[in-house]
Parts: structure tokens; C-alpha cells; sequence
């Protein structure tokens, strides 16, 4: 099957052109996006997602005529800065034919807001942004939301969690009743999923099983490692030395580690980085270039780089830390094994994360086997089971388990 087949015009076909042919997942949206209505997608990280919503709605402005141009037209709304520059740039590089010139702006945190206001001085056709900023340009008047014809929600499990809930719950309200959603992501839970359907109406429902999910099977051999706590980073660098990776993402939980962790490396002669929250944007944005060049050797990351990021033939994924959730499992290891090529994804399990990695392999239906590594046999104890922690997230405590914590106990102050 080609582009030209499912219903695009010729100059989005040409920019299509460095693909050889559409993805199951655009095979399936394209036309249904085409055709106006709301679109529910689900499809494996690295199918091609983007190109599935960006080639039809760029088509829906074309044909929408100069009266619908500048008043802004489609709203992209992401959860990080890195994955609103990669969005802008595929719609960027998919109107480069059009006959008509698109105006992107992208609006992210992080950085100083005068230059995005200025770049929306006479409107807009496509906004791809972070919740936090759209709202801070809202509030300047530098954007106003009233006639937006179709708004996506990339990531969009993500973006209807609890973290972006009162942002995109403001959004909503000043987004006209009539107009086309597109919720597209790797992963929808059940419960992520009851949210998305209220915002949709009769949506086209699109979901590509990961065998599907790209022009070749999926290629990433999963392996669970035993280790001890204290021979994570010596397992890493031996791992690193034994396999000659070029590049390899490492995943931790928190900033501290991250940074901790690259600097052990870098002690021991490894080029490596750390990536997180904490960054400056410029910084962000350079340790990430300097990663996909190859200049840095290991990219020691908190989750911030595990949604969106497409980093072309990465051998290997590591997860230094489990992940808190299945969910973040798949879109961490999704990292790796992008658009047919082979990857590794590598997951330390201590004695005290065995248990929480067992409910990872439960809840995505998945069996790996233990490993060991000599001389690196683990010796800890498994640990006795903590009461009241229960679920998939371990030990820590959730937000919302934080936040009825702190009620409860502004109740009890209340009380005495």
C-alpha cells in the first residue's frame, strides 16, 4: 500500500516519500482523521504515530481555505519540551511542498516566553505545546483557543493522568464544543481510557497490536539481570565494555541518581551525562544532540526521556531502576528497536525490586528469565514484604497517595 492510495494529496505524498511505504498504524488513521471524525489510536512506540495524525490534519488546513488560515487551526498539546520539538519539526518537514506556507509555532517551558509571544503575533496554524505554557501564553493574550478545529493529545495517557489534570481541564473549557480529538499513544490503560472516551465523541477506534505495529516485527530481547544494589554501576560499565555499545540509555527514578550515576561513570573513563527535569533547557537540548551524535557515550535519564524521543539505531536501553509502572516499562524499553531495527533492553533486578518486576512481567503478560552475570552474583536477602505498599508501584508512594496522607492528617490537626 502507498501514501497516495490512502487519500493524501500529492505534495504530502512527496514529503511521505523517505518512507517506503505507510505503517499499519497510518494505514488505519490516516483515512480517519481524513475524514473528520475523533480518533482513539493506540500503537507500539517507533510505528509511527506522528506521521499518522500530522499528514491528514495538514491536509484538513489545506482544504479548509484562507479563511480558516492564521486563526489558529490545530492544537498539539505534548507532556515534554523535547517531544514538542520532535513533533514541530515532522509537521515542519511535511509542509515543505504544500502550496500554501504553514505557520508552526512550538510553546514550551523552560525558556523565555517574549520570543514565543512574538512568534504568535498574527496568529498561528498549528501550536504544538506543553499544558503549562499554552496556558501562560493564554493568560498573556498571546493565543486565544476559541476557534480551534482539531486538537491531539500525543502521548495521551500521559497527558490524562493526574500530573497535567487541572491544566488540561482549563484547556478544554476554552476549546469550542465542536471540533475534531485525536488521542493517540503507546499505552492506554483502562483507566487512562474511561477518561480519553468522555472527551470523544464516536471515535474511530485504532489499535495496531505490537506485531503489527511497525514495518517489521518488533526486534527487542528483553533480559532481567540480578544484581545487588551496590554492583549496579560496576554491571553497567562491564556490560558497556562486554557488548561495545556506542550508545546506551540508562534509566533511573530520581535526578540525584542520574546525576550520580554519570559521574561514576565519567570517574571511570565512560562519556556520559545525565538528563532530567532539573536541566536548563539549553542544557537539555544540548545533551540530547550531544547523545544522538555519539559525542556522549551513555545517557543517564530519569522517565523525562522515556515518551516521544526517537533516537535513531539505539543499541541498548537499561533500566538501572524499575520503572513504577507496566506502562512506563513499555514506553522506556520502547526507546530501543525503533521502525525494525534490533535492540536490547536490559532491567537490574535487585532482591528488593524482584517483586515489583514480577507485577511487570504479570500485568504485560510477559515471562524473562533471570540472569546472572559472573562476578556479579547477587548476594542480598530478599527483603520482608513491607505492609501497605501494595500494586505495581512499589515502596514509593504515589501522589495521590501523598495527597490523602496530608489530608488525613489536616483532618486529625483539625480534630485536636
Amino acid at each position: 500500500m502507498s501514501f497516495s492510495s490512502l487519500g493524501l494529496l500529492e505534495p504530502l505524498v512527496r514529503a511521505a516519500g523517505q518512507y517506503a511505504a505507510p505503517t499499519p498504524v497510518q494505514v488505519a488513521a490516516i483515512p480517519a482523521v481524513l475524514a473528520g471524525g475523533d480518533v482513539l489510536a493506540t500503537a507500539q512506540t517507533g510505528s509511527g504515530k506522528t506521521t499518522a495524525f500530522v499528514l491528514p490534519l495538514l491536509q484538513r488546513w489545506l482544504g479548509a481555505g484562507a479563511e480558516r488560515r492564521r486563526p489558529l487551526h490545530t492544537l498539539i498539546l505534548v507532556p515534554t519540551r523535547e517531544l514538542a520539538a520532535q513533533v514541530r519539526e515532522v509537521v515542519q518537514q511535511f509542509s515543505l511542498h504544500l502550496p500554501v506556507r504553514l505557520k508552526v509555532v512550538s510553546a514550551v517551558g523552560g525558556v523565555s516566553i517574549n520570543p514565543q509571544m512574538m512568534a504568535l503575533r498574527g496568529g498561528a496554524d498549528f501550536i504544538v505545546a506543553t499544558p503549562g505554557r499554552l496556558l501562560d501564553l493564554v493568560d498573556s493574550n498571546a493565543v486565544k483557543l476559541a476557534g480551534v478545529s482539531a486538537l491531539v493529545l500525543d502521548e495521551a495517557d500521559r497527558m490524562l493522568d493526574l500530573g497535567f489534570a487541572d491544566e488540561l481541564k482549563r484547556i478544554l473549557a476554552m476549546l469550542p464544543s465542536h471540533r475534531q480529538n485525536l488521542l493517540f499513544s503507546a499505552t492506554f490503560p483502562p483507566a487512562v481510557e474511561s477518561i480519553a472516551l468522555t472527551l470523544l465523541h464516536h471515535p474511530a477506534r485504532i489499535e495496531i497490536l505490537p506485531e503489527e505495529g511497525a514495518a517489521e516485527p518488533p526486534r527487542i530481547e528483553q533480559r532481567a539481570i540480578c544484581v545487588d544494589t551496590a554492583k549496579r554501576t560496576p554491571l553497567l560499565r562491564h556490560l558497556i565494555a562486554t557488548h561495545r555499545w556506542k550508545r546506551v540509555l540508562v534509566f533511573v527514578a530520581k535526578q540525584y541518581t542520574a546525576d550520580h550515576v554519570a559521574e561514576k561513570l565519567r570517574r571511570n573513563g565512560i562519556r556520559a551525562m545525565a538528563f532530567h527535569g532539573e536541566l536548563s533547557q539549553g542544557a537539555r537540548t544540548q545533551v540530547l544532540s550531544d547523545f544522538k551524535s555519539a559525542s556522549t557515550q551513555v545517557l543517564v535519564a530519569t522517565d523525562l526521556a522515556a515518551r516521544g524521543l526517537n533516537i535513531v539505531q539505539l543499541p541498548a536501553v537499561v533500566n538501572y531502576e524499575l520503572p513504577r509502572s507496566a506502562t512506563d516499562y513499555t514506553h522506556r524499553i520502547g526507546r530501543t528497536g525503533r521502525a525494525g531495527a534490533a535492540g536490547v533492553a536490559v532491567s537490574f533486578v535487585t532482591a528488593a525490586a524482584n517483586a515489583h518486576f514480577c507485577l511487570i512481567e504479570k500485568r504485560q503478560g510477559l515471562t524473562i528469565p533471570r540472569e546472572e552475570v559472573p562476578g556479579f552474583e547477587p548476594t542480598e536477602p530478599a527483603p520482608e514484604p513491607t505492609p501497605g505498599t501494595g500494586g505495581i508501584k512499589g515502596r514509593r508512594k504515589s501522589k495521590k497517595d501523598k495527597l490523602r496522607e496530608a489530608a488525613a492528617r489536616e483532618r486529625r490537626t483539625s480534630e485536636q
